[in-house]
């Protein structure tokens, strides 16, 4: 019995590119999670974070054609993703300046209790992860994003560097303020991040 091989992602780019919508369908369950992950610890909020994947495969279909294959299509993915936060947090700030509306992604919006959780480890778990991701939301862009980058979504300095427009040494300052300021709002400078 053979197993089929699975296509990597330059192959299925080229198959959606001639038409095959299932290649396309293949690329986003291969990263949907990951996007999903990376979205929710930029943004700190969940309902926003399933948005911002839903655009960035929307903006990808349609950019598909420039993608050239020189980078991983999941780099290629994390930095449409990248812009998509950016421009949903202006979009945030936008809201809460113009309209004067509440943040809903805010304190009382996040401590909504979810009545599935009913085991204390679980619980315990949900609010570390919870508190972590507030606190990297809370970072300034320029250390947030290298941090998720490199930190969270396993690039390397060198990728994070190209992806942001910074060097290798710029990246592994940031992410070592990023690191330190993160120790300083959760309160215990020993926490592994």
């Amino acid at each position: 019995m053979t197993r089929e091989v699975e296509p990597n992602d330059v192959e299925l780019a080229a198959r959606s590119l001639a038409g095959e919508d299932a290649a396309f369908g293949q690329i986003m369950r291969r990263h949907k999670t990951d996007l999903f992950r990376f979205a929710r610890r930029y943004t700190g909020d969940p309902d926003t974070a399933l948005d911002i994947v839903q655009e960035t495969f929307v903006s990808a279909w349609r950019a598909l054609g420039r993608f050239d294959g020189r980078h991983p299509l999941g780099v290629w993915l994390r930095a449409i993703a990248l812009n998509k936060c950016r421009d949903a947090a202006r979009r945030r700030i936008l809201r809460r300046i113009v309209l004067g509306q509440v943040d809903p992604e805010g304190a009382e919006a996040r401590n909504r209790p979810d009545p599935a959780d009913d085991a204390e480890a679980t619980l315990i778990a949900r609010e570390r992860l919870v508190r972590l991701d507030r606190a990297v939301a809370s970072l300034p862009t320029g250390l947030k994003e290298p941090l998720i980058l490199t930190q969270f979504e396993g690039l390397s300095q060198q990728a994070t560097g190209r992806l942001l427009g910074l060097s290798v040494k710029a990246v592994e300052i940031r992410v070592y303020r990023a690191r330190k300021r993160l120790a300083e709002i959760l309160g215990d400078p020993g926490e592994k991040i």
